[in-house]
């Protein structure tokens, strides 16, 4: 009889398994069902510092990566279908990268993803370049402005410069904690990721995101 061969998992995918109980559709809720659906977040891959039943600014974050990830409505709140799809998925968020230690950044699904050793280990909503042209008041030299085109490059870099805790005054407003990797555009903590490219060229974070990474 002819056989099957079954395709071996690739080497940076790790399978964890249904979650032990169906998760509540807490929406932005808070309580016991919350933490659930926080400790689920984190087993298949999507930061959150702590599990504590609030659904703060770090879950909304995670679950809205999470949604992207499956390619669900990013509304960043846990409804009937991510709630299923948070029980029922069996493997951990991974990126494209089976090799290294780096940043990835997905810029078609807006995540980005912190890779060891060929393994991703955690994912995090980001928030990239919008493509569209700019010309600003640059907040360091007054008077003068700033433009060119919202793009957050493609390719291989290598951080070269940051900045220390804190927030710090960019060309174009404030930036958390950046770290550089082609001339002006970091990757950075802000207070405003949404679901959709909205930067002028950087890699956006939230907060706590940044003080992790």
């Amino acid at each position: 009889a002819p056989t099957t061969t079954v395709p071996a998992t690739p080497s940076n995918v790790e399978v964890v398994g249904a979650f032990q109980q169906p998760l509540a559709a807490v929406g932005t809720g808070s309580g016991q069902a919350t933490k659930l659906v926080q400790l689920r977040l984190a087993q298949l891959g999507f930061w959150v510092s702590k599990a504590d039943g609030n659904y703060g600014l770090e879950t909304r974050q995670a679950v809205m990566a999470f949604q992207k990830y499956l390619g669900l409505e990013a509304s960043g709140k846990v409804d009937d279908a991510t709630a299923a799809f948070l029980t029922n998925f069996v493997e951990r968020a991974h990126g494209a990268s089976n090799a290294g230690t780096l940043v990835e950044v997905d810029k078609a699904r807006q995540l980005l993803f912190i890779v060891v050793n060929g393994k991703t280990v955690w994912t995090f909503n980001t928030s990239t370049g919008d493509g569209k042209e700019y010309e600003e008041e640059d907040k360091n030299t007054p008077g003068e402005t700033i433009k060119g085109i919202s793009l957050t490059p493609d390719g291989l870099w290598a951080v070269d410069r940051e900045r220390p805790e804190g927030w710090w005054e960019g060309d174009l407003g404030e930036i958390y904690r950046p770290k550089y990797f082609r001339g002006g555009v970091a990757v950075h903590g802000s207070n405003s990721i949404p679901n959709y490219p909205a930067s002028h060229g950087c890699v956006r974070v939230s907060v706590p995101a940044m003080d992790f990474i």
